[in-house]
């Protein structure tokens, strides 16, 4: 009865032990809930749109490994051009007065481009910025007919369903005024489709993986140079972001699970009965802020 006596306490203990492990079991389980409840499903967010510079890398691959870049790379001097100021002013209002004049055209031609002028345009892309000079980039351009159409049907079925379902009222309503549709005739009728893919990760020479930072941010800047290198070009395009349809093209057109779908642009000249949304842009004061 004394031994019993004795140990009571040390019972007490444990079981006070257990119920706070318990507790504090519950009780992050309970905040892991709560944390998953702050953040609603979007559906209107296509997976293949999110930035994977984070994407894990294997625990063995060492700094020196995974880079993939050269240990030391050599500085040559670097002679920019110069311009007077009255050249500067007249460069820089030239270059503003022909991107002003860039539209989003859904109506095109299929009257033939060049193929050289494509080459050259996604060259010019290829100059883009980008982190630790990864160039995570891959333009796929696309001219043959029955290509062109199967990315049709990938689209205008998944867009269909992105109109009348996820992309909500509100969404919906925004684009009426600009007459837009789950219909891309301009996919079978551009001359060229370009699809820009991210490579959310980059395969060293022995097939491991490096990071390629900020994969997002450096392609969307190329993809920026590219329509300006279209508009100086002469062609036109409409920004497309097709919710839903990375995937399924890029099986179609066999590129690798580290690319992802970022954006994609049919190319051409406009057709002559093309119209477009009579819009305004915002004046330069309302979006640069001098201080």
């Amino acid at each position: 009865m004394a031994l019993f006596s004795s140990l009571t306490p040390v019972f007490i203990a444990i079981i006070c032990v257990l119920i706070g492990v318990i507790m504090k079991k519950t009780s992050g389980e309970k905040e892991k809930c709560d944390t998953k409840s702050k953040h609603p499903s979007r559906p209107w967010v296509d997976e293949d749109l999110k930035d994977g510079t984070d994407h894990p890398l294997e625990e063995e691959e060492g700094e020196e490994e995974w880079q993939g870049l050269e240990e030391n790379v050599a500085h040559v001097p670097f002679t920019g051009e110069r311009y007077s100021e009255a050249e500067m002013i007249k460069r820089s209002q030239t270059f503003y007065e022909l991107l002003n004049k860039r539209r989003s055209v859904r109506f095109l031609s299929d009257e033939p481009v060049p193929r050289e002028v494509i080459d050259n345009v996604i060259r010019t892309a290829g100059t883009s910025p980008s982190g630790a000079h990864t160039e995570p980039w891959t333009f796929v351009v696309v001219q043959d007919p029955y290509l062109k159409h199967k990315i049709r049907e990938i689209v205008e079925e998944e867009e269909e369903i992105n109109y009348k379902k996820r992309m909500g009222d509100r969404w919906v309503n925004d684009l009426k005024r600009l007459r837009t549709n789950w219909i891309k005739e301009y996919l079978d009728t551009a001359p060229y489709l370009i699809l820009i893919f991210k490579q959310v990760y980059g395969r060293l020479p022995n097939g491991k993986k490096k990071t390629h930072y900020y994969n997002e941010i450096s392609v969307s800047i190329a993809c920026g140079i590219l329509l300006a290198a279209l508009q100086n070009a002469g062609l036109y395009t409409v920004t497309s972001t097709p919710l839903n349809c990375g995937p399924q093209l890029r099986v179609l057109l066999q590129r690798p699970a580290n690319e992802k779908l970022l954006l994609l642009l049919p190319v051409g000249y406009p057709r002559k009965d093309a119209t477009v949304p009579a819009l305004t842009r915002k004046p330069l004061e309302d979006i640069m802020v001098v201080m």
